[in-house]
């Protein structure tokens, strides 16, 4: 039983970690990670395109805006089922697994983790 328990133990130690989050400060990294993938997270999937346009939807209602890059930022205005969200820079940070992290107010505010699909 013992035995069991220790193999068991070093099967979770060795199984894969968590991919790190590396700050994406570059606008051409970023077309990369998204272009022709969809940001998805529970009840919202999300279109950036390399043009400035931003499309889905979140929840029942419709999602669409425009960004552009700034200083290091991805800064967007959004409306979603017809509210302004309003205009806001963030920092952007991804992982290997395709994961990518938006945190609102230049990193320093509320963030939203999506996965790339």
């Amino acid at each position: 039983m013992r035995m069991m328990m220790l193999a068991a133990g070093a099967a979770l130690a060795t199984g894969p970690a968590l991919a790190d989050l590396v700050k994406v400060d570059d606008q051409q990294r970023f077309v990369q990670l998204v272009n022709g993938k969809t940001l998805t997270r529970p009840f919202v999937k999300l279109n950036v395109k390399p043009d400035g346009k931003i499309e889905g939807r979140g929840a029942r209602w419709d999602v669409e805006g425009t960004w552009s890059w700034k200083d290091g930022y991805f800064c967007r205005d959004l409306f979603w089922g017809g509210d302004a969200l309003g205009y806001n820079c963030q920092e952007v940070q991804a992982t290997a697994d395709g994961r990518i992290k938006f945190t609102s107010d230049r990193g320093a505010g509320d963030s939203a983790m999506f996965r790339l699909r």
